[in-house]
């Protein structure tokens, strides 16, 4: 993703991650914990001193102040081959997609070993998704080179298929390389995320010192993005439920533990925390800055490990840290 200011990562793989934290070295040893420090100044009257809970489960905490922006799973269309029909088909898997979906997506992909197309076609039958229209010609769906992206692409060519287009998927790359290609008409259709193709764009027409217009709220990036695409010859469908984006995870254990379901909930049950992510984490707007501004979080010991990756988790599961850093569509949620 994914996602806007900066860091480039996937579910599994390396793509853009949303610029809260940017990725980290998988080499980096492990800091140890000191579990004294976790007191309960920061959470408010009410906050107790919090442990890790070690546990084998992780799941991802409510970002709900909406500190992280809106990379909602979009389509995006060539403007010359968007027509109502085909804009209608896209439409219509966003209209089924969720952030759950692409979790087991993404684990039947890259743990349990499926094909994208092989999940792509299972997901298109278990949820009955089809066209409300029927449609004709040639249609090439391009993808980003990350499981995900190519497994949503993959569902794409499953509905237009069926509903009468003639579709190839092709894996092209980086968003750098596959948007210029959707701007000349080279590819048709390409799975985006609202927020990191929002500031994108908006980078690409306003300078590098744009001010960012891609915020938390889908609805405010996806109305942000409008004249941009406008201005670059695109069209986007309607967003889907699903994002893939930065996310502060726990163990399902802790949540249980504590009764905690949201950052919110965290801030006010435990007030000060330890943290693991990737490097620059502690430097980060969307990252450990944002935990202490937004919601009012003590970080009361970072561990530098990685962006979402086997470092972070594990360290969640081994009950080092409370909290990691994680991508809300991985497929080892849950």
């Amino acid at each position: 993703m994914r996602s806007t200011n900066a860091i480039l990562a996937g579910t599994a793989t390396a793509v853009l991650l949303l610029a809260g934290c940017s990725s980290g070295s998988d080499t980096l040893p492990l800091e140890s914990n000191d579990a004294s420090t976790m007191g309960s100044t920061s959470g408010g009257s009410m906050a107790q001193e919090c442990q890790p809970v070690p546990g084998d489960t992780l799941v991802v905490l409510e970002d709900d102040a909406m500190l992280q922006n809106a990379d909602n799973v979009i389509p995006a269309i060539n403007g010359d081959a968007a027509t109502p029909e085909l804009i209608a088909a896209l439409d219509a898997v966003s209209a089924v997609l969720t952030t759950d979906d692409l979790i087991a997506l993404n684990k039947a992909v890259d743990i349990d070993r499926a094909t994208s197309q092989e999940a792509a076609t299972q997901f298109v039958a278990d949820n009955s998704i089809a066209a409300p229209d029927e449609g004709s010609g040639s249609i090439v769906i391009g993808a980003a080179n990350f499981s995900e992206n190519i497994t949503v692409a993959e569902i794409y060519a499953a509905v237009l298929d069926a509903a009468g287009w003639d579709t190839e998927v092709r894996t092209i790359g980086s968003r750098e390389t596959y948007l210029p290609a959707l701007e000349s008409g080279e590819i048709q259709v390409v799975p985006e995320y609202a927020a990191t193709v929002t500031e994108y764009l908006n980078l690409a027409a306003n300078g590098a010192d744009a001010e960012p217009v891609a915020s938390g709220d889908v609805d405010a990036t996806v109305a942000a993005l409008e004249p941009l695409a406008t201005d670059a010859g695109l069209v986007f469908g309607a967003p889907s439920a699903a994002q893939d984006q930065n996310a502060f995870a726990v163990t399902t254990a802790f949540s249980e533990e504590y009764g905690v379901t949201s950052l919110t909930g965290l801030a006010e049950t435990c007030g000060t925390i330890s943290l693991g992510g990737p490097p620059e984490c502690p430097e980060r707007p969307f990252c450990q800055i944002g935990l202490e501004e937004e919601y009012g979080l003590e970080v009361a010991q970072f561990d530098s490990l990685d962006a979402g990756g086997p470092l972070t988790k594990n360290a969640l599961r081994q009950g080092q840290v409370m909290v990691g850093l994680v991508f809300s569509s991985d497929g080892e949620l849950g």
